[in-house]
């Protein structure tokens, strides 16, 4: 898919309970996540057709990294989101994506923590 360098989907503060962490309560109790995406798209072929088959279906998305969040048990955000980008480029072709993960409440007097990250295409050949 081309995609012109300006143009970009994103889907901002999915919210998913998981198992994460590497502390003993972290492994019993599920804590909720939250989720910022970003992925490019040109947008033009959509704009000039207003249907959704050209162009990335974020609620498709939206759901498959739920349910791969959901199902997943990770040690370390990293991991997670390592693995969650290596998923979306190879599931849903893009050229990039940049993710965000945040762990609410996770340390005290800090709003949040996490892990942002941006791979693409070749990072995925490169992991095979």
């Amino acid at each position: 898919m081309t995609t012109r360098a300006a143009d970009k989907i994103f889907l901002r503060g999915l919210e998913v309970e998981c198992i994460i962490g590497f502390i003993d309560w972290e492994r019993r109790v599920k804590q909720r996540i939250q989720i910022d995406l970003e992925l490019p798209v040109d947008c033009t072929r959509a704009a000039r057709s207003d249907d959704v088959v050209d162009t990335l279906d974020y609620k498709s998305v939206a759901k498959r990294v739920i349910a791969f969040v959901e199902a997943s048990e990770f040690m370390l955000v990293e991991t997670m989101a390592h693995r969650m980008a290596m998923m979306i480029l190879e599931e849903f072709g893009v050229e990039w994506i940049r993710i965000w993960i945040n762990k609410p409440g996770a340390i005290r007097g800090s709003r949040d923590v996490g892990v942002a990250i941006e791979r693409n295409r070749a990072d995925l050949a490169a992991s095979k």
